[in-house]
């Protein structure tokens, strides 16, 4: 449930939560994600990801590529050690003192200029795709403020979290790998060359196994992805579920369902198992492939190039340089491979991106309200339809006094909530109009949602309001409880509020509203898990201490009811009678029965000790 509070022209500040089943928390799939992208989709998807950051990315391109022509140039000096250095000191027994420093100088240069290469591309690649991920990350969570109450019903708080976090990581994966990608494309050009003219023969051998080694890498990383992503679902499931079961413990146990959630988390850790294990069998066998390709080719260009050597067609350093320059390319080449692996990836993460940003605005319910001065609301033949089959309000009309405290009351399914949730603008309505006060308006739920910081972050919830303030609204709400907390205001309240008991939980969300002095306040049965003595308590603090507030609360103890000013009695979505609760007393038989059923169903509630739910007094922090 959630907490709303919005002030006029402004679009609602909406915490919502809510258990969904773990099919909704991750993408559906039936197997390994498409490959069949084109790479005109890939070029598509990289100028889009790209656009207003081509600048960073194209400045980690040419680190790259510096990297790779002095990579290039790095073997070809290493050849040139063995030449003119080691060669002649073995040979004739010294070497000038200025080859040497030329030599090593040059080599020096070249692996500093090749570490700044280094620096770059890895910094401004990393820039690239931080900004990027920053950019899609706002834009979904903007989106997503901007729908209103209705959608986010309809929507998986799992899905939503995912597509702002682990789609969005999933869009831009292509773009780390891409710079190196390309100073491999490049180094393998160079290399080509300098290969092909430093020996014809063994330069196009080592060329030709360029094309293999890198098809052996794209064909590599395609298989073991499919695994890999079968596993990230499998992951994420087993997330959600254990996420869903956490969040209904209370429920499981209840119902003695111990048993079938062990057995559902048993089988799709079993999956993941499975995906893993055929995940690692694929690698060892091609890693001990793309290991051994290279090595053997290795061992035939030494042995050729011994020959080249001795029929003089190749000095030793250019054979050292040429083997040196081969060994420092099979990495690389993988690079290549992990970069066309990630596009799939990436294109199914924008793509379900672009699915949830492409999605229109609905209207907010909120914005069909009438506002006017003053503190008074009118319901006018207002019908509010579910999933547009069954009317659950049928032409309901209502005038609420400025200042006045009204009790919604019906049986299960009456239509209370639905009431209370149209006239907050949580729900549209298929016909009649509403008109609320033009001032701030808070609803207060059952079920509160606190966050895991301190009790003065509920209450605050970053707005600048002073702890005088807050303590105000804590006595209101016959908080005091706080006070007996570890630290106070600051005490941490743990996540959704589990170190407090469910009615303390219910007040500080209730102060949380009456701190911003709302004109309108609704509450939603949301003194339930209160003793009868406290909720008269802060039901008494609201009349004293906001006498200008409207208050429409949904009740169903007989003795809150007895305290409102006024009683609106619904029945299957229509109001039966409006008026003082001794007045529906005396003339209407099935209110009356009404309350003889709250009355007993709470005495069975209670067991006769005048309590409900955990215990509301003491320091409030459970073990």
């Amino acid at each position: 449930m959630a907490e709303i509070a919005w002030m006029p022209d402004r679009a609602p500040v909406v915490d919502m939560t809510y258990m969904a089943a773990p099919s909704d928390l991750v993408a559906p799939t039936n197997g390994p994600l498409d490959r069949t992208g084109t790479f005109r989709a890939a070029w598509r998807l990289l100028r889009v990801l790209l656009k207003g950051h081509k600048r960073l990315f194209f400045t980690a391109v040419a680190g790259a590529s510096v990297f790779a022509a002095c990579t290039v140039l790095s073997a070809e000096i290493v050849g040139r050690i063995t030449d003119d250095l080691i060669r002649p000191r073995f040979e004739e027994g010294s070497v000038g003192t200025g080859t040497v420093a030329l030599v090593l100088g040059a080599l020096v240069l070249v692996g500093i200029v090749r570490g700044v290469g280094v620096i770059v591309r890895r910094v401004w690649a990393g820039r690239t795709g931080w900004r990027i991920a920053e950019k899609l990350t706002g834009d979904v969570i903007d989106r997503v403020v901007e729908q209103p109450a209705p959608w986010h019903r309809r929507q998986s708080t799992g899905d939503l979290i995912t597509r702002a976090g682990v789609d969005t990581e999933a869009a831009t994966a292509v773009l780390q790998p891409l710079p190196f990608a390309s100073s491999v494309v490049v180094m393998l050009a160079l290399s080509a060359v300098w290969l092909v003219l430093t020996d014809p023969v063994l330069g196009l051998a080592a060329v030709l196994v360029f094309p293999v080694m890198l098809g052996l890498n794209i064909f590599y990383q395609r298989h073991v992805d499919t695994y890999f992503d079968a596993a990230q679902v499998e992951l994420g499931k087993l997330s959600s579920a254990v996420h869903e079961s956490f969040d209904g413990v209370h429920v499981v146990k209840a119902f003695g369902a111990e048993r079938r959630e062990t057995e559902r988390l048993a089988v799709i850790a079993s999956r993941l198992r499975q995906a893993r294990i055929e995940t690692v069998r694929l690698r060892s066998a091609f890693e001990a492939l793309l290991d051994g390709v290279p090595n053997i080719v290795n061992v035939g260009l030494l042995i050729g190039g011994a020959y080249r050597v001795r029929a003089g067609a190749l000095t030793v350093g250019e054979l050292t340089s040429f083997i040196y320059l081969f060994t420092l390319l099979v990495f690389p080449l993988r690079i290549i491979g992990y970069a066309f692996s990630e596009l799939p990836r990436s294109q199914a993460g924008w793509a379900r991106l672009r699915q949830l940003l492409d999605e229109p605005v609905e209207v907010d319910p909120a914005s069909k309200l009438h506002r006017r001065p003053g503190n008074a609301v009118d319901v006018v033949g207002v019908v509010v339809s579910h999933d547009g089959e069954r009317d659950v309000l049928r032409g309901v009309d209502a005038h609420v006094d400025a200042g006045r405290t009204v009790a919604v009351v019906g049986s299960t399914g009456a239509g209370k909530t639905t009431l209370v949730h149209a006239i907050a603008g949580l729900v549209a309505t298929s016909a009649g109009s509403i008109t609320v006060p033009d001032g701030f308006t808070a609803v207060v739920f059952q079920e509160p949602f606190l966050f895991a910081g301190s009790v003065r972050d509920n209450v605050v919830l970053g707005a600048p309001i002073d702890d005088d303030a807050v303590r105000i609204a804590l006595a209101t709400a016959e908080a005091a409880f706080v006070d007996d907390l570890p630290e106070g205001l600051d005490t941490i309240v743990g996540e959704r509020g589990v170190g407090l008991s469910g009615g303390q939980r219910q007040r500080i969300a209730l102060a949380r509203a009456l701190v911003r002095r709302p004109a309108l306040l609704l509450l939603d049965d949301t003194t339930s898990a209160l003793d009868p003595s406290t909720e008269a308590r802060v039901l008494a603090n609201l009349r004293a201490t906001l006498q200008d507030t409207t208050v429409i609360a949904v009740a169903s103890r007989p003795s809150t009811i007895a305290l409102a000013d006024e009683v609106l009695y619904l029945a299957d979505g229509v109001v039966v009678a409006h008026g003082t609760h001794d007045e529906l007393m005396a003339s209407s038989d099935e209110y009356a029965q009404l309350m003889q059923a709250f009355e007993h169903d709470r005495d069975e509630l209670e067991g006769g000790d005048g309590q409900l739910g955990a215990p509301t007094g003491g320091s409030g922090v459970t073990p």
